[in-house]
């Protein structure tokens, strides 16, 4: 959809007037340190953030991403993967100082844009950090759960799927 040397625009309910470029091939160019386990698509197909998240700023995506995504028009706990609540307002998040930089979607958004292709060093390197620490979630999955039980620890996984970590561990 989009090539090095794109602007993409951004007018939704949170952000009006936003410009970025793309500066790498969309799906490539990661950090050698950050490696997710799906892709934004594959994420929204097999449901995160209650079908909510994406609402109001498809266009600035590929609309591939959205032909198989879980979407509701309110939050729907069952659009989830493991067909629980698991996210948090966002309120909660801008009162932790967990949206950083030019995302107010938090994480995710960020997530979306770096596989587009945008980069943003001093933004990207914090949100790397953050997403390899959440992989302690992982280990906590492992330590008290059989493998194959989807059913024990079922928010952890969902908050693993949400940060693109392999929640089926």
């Amino acid at each position: 959809m989009y090539k090095i040397g794109d602007t993409i625009l951004v007018n939704d309910k949170m952000q009006q007037s936003y410009t970025y470029t793309i500066n790498s091939v969309t799906g490539d160019g990661f950090a050698p340190e950050f490696q997710p386990f799906y892709t934004p698509q594959k994420m929204l197909e097999m449901g995160i953030f209650e079908g909510k998240y994406c609402n109001d700023c498809r266009k600035e995506f590929p609309p591939a991403w959205f032909k198989k995504a879980k979407i509701s028009e309110k939050p729907n706990p069952l659009v989830n993967y493991f067909g629980i609540k698991s996210r948090q307002a966002l309120g909660v998040w801008v009162e932790k100082g967990w949206i950083i930089g030019p995302d107010p979607r938090g994480w995710f958004q960020w997530y979306c844009r770096y596989f587009l292709g945008r980069r943003m060093p001093e933004i990207d390197t914090k949100q790397i950090k953050r997403w390899r620490s959440f992989s302690r979630h992982a280990g906590q999955v492992r330590a008290n759960c059989e493998p194959g039980d989807w059913s024990c620890r079922p928010r952890q996984r969902q908050a693993l799927l949400q940060w693109s970590h392999n929640p089926l561990i």
